[in-house]
């Protein structure tokens, strides 16, 4: 990808905001798509480095407007598509949005991508569209099963850019990560959901379901995913898990979480943090088989050792009071 200009859609987030830093620091020319607010904040990207920030090019658009998006990916040959309403329980409340965003969204990025000739699009999923396991690990052929209306989201979106490689050879690419965590996460995830509480000197920690199982991906992990998937022809037309292949549940990873922040802990289960029933995914174990068997990709932050590894550096993150203070542990936000 030398000579290579790229834009990140939802470079404000969490996972746009590493993925920016990840690609400068190789030495990309990279082009930061966030969405549009009258303070001109950038989001998390307003917290990186000078070094870093002098060398992204931001847009303030939204992912929603074909123009913008358009406008955005001009003089691009890759994007990566991050851009999404992400959170779970507010999918059950406001649809319509994740509908708009995360399947409009997409929409507006594959058709600017046709237009514009793009040389490669990574666009981005979630292993939500596998629902609970039915086995595991969990491969690119597992069905997909909308549990929730962002999951349904997510699967809209995929299909449709799918849809674009059949009909128009767009050599695009899906990412399927399993649950990303680190530092910049929104207390919406369980992770920073944990380590908040603690940080700022609970002992005991408000959790929902502490049964069901997660394959996490430290941010550093994904972030290399979408840069090797994007470094070979091999990945065109695929779509690719990036999991650990290891599996844990949440109520061992908020010990785990305990033991790494050096604290005992008690559990209060709030039934405000269930999902409704039907909806809650129960098991995510991912393979990682393929993306292995087509990129150098390795989880550096696999395995138990690794994710104690990766809860360190993102319990620092967090504890540190300048970042602490950004998050409202005692308040549960959907």
């Amino acid at each position: 990808m030398t000579n290579k200009k790229i834009l990140v859609t939802g470079s404000d987030g969490f996972i746009g905001s590493h993925l920016v830093e990840f690609l400068v620091k190789r030495g990309y020319e990279v082009k930061a798509f966030c969405l549009y607010n009258s303070n001109g904040s950038w989001g998390w990207l307003d917290t990186l480095s000078d070094d870093i920030k002098k060398n992204i090019e931001v847009i303030l658009g939204d992912i929603r407007d074909y123009q913008m998006v358009r406008y955005a990916m001009k003089d691009c040959t890759h994007v990566y598509h991050l851009a999404a309403l992400i959170a779970i329980p507010y999918s059950y409340l406001a649809p319509k949005s994740y509908i708009d965003t995360n399947i409009h969204g997409t929409l507006n990025v594959m058709q600017a991508a046709k237009e514009l000739q793009l040389e490669k699009i990574i666009h981005t999923s979630t292993s939500e569209t596998y629902g609970s396991a039915q086995f595991v690990p969990i491969n690119e052929s597992h069905p997909l099963v909308a549990q929730s209306p962002y999951a349904a989201s997510k699967i809209g979106a995929d299909q449709i850019a799918l849809s674009f490689w059949h009909s128009f050879n767009l050599p695009i690419t899906i990412l399927r990560p399993f649950n990303t965590y680190g530092p910049r996460q929104s207390t919406r995830a369980v992770i920073p959901t944990i380590i908040t509480q603690i940080a700022s000197g609970k002992k005991t920690i408000n959790l929902g379901s502490t049964t069901p199982t997660r394959d996490f991906n430290f941010v550093v992990d994904t972030c290399n995913a979408f840069h090797c998937v994007a470094n070979t022809d091999k990945t065109v037309g695929q779509v690719i898990n990036a999991a650990s292949n290891f599996e844990i549940s949440i109520g061992d990873t908020a010990r785990l979480i305990a033991e790494v922040m050096n604290v005992e802990i008690e559990f209060r289960i709030d039934k405000n943090r269930f999902r409704p029933k039907g909806s809650e995914v129960n098991r995510l174990f991912g393979d990682n088989t393929l993306i292995k068997s087509l990129t150098n990709w390795e989880p550096n932050y696999g395995g138990i050792n690794g994710f104690k590894r990766g809860l360190l550096k993102t319990s620092e993150w967090f504890s540190n009071k300048n970042n602490l203070k950004k998050y409202r542990p005692n308040i549960y936000g959907i």
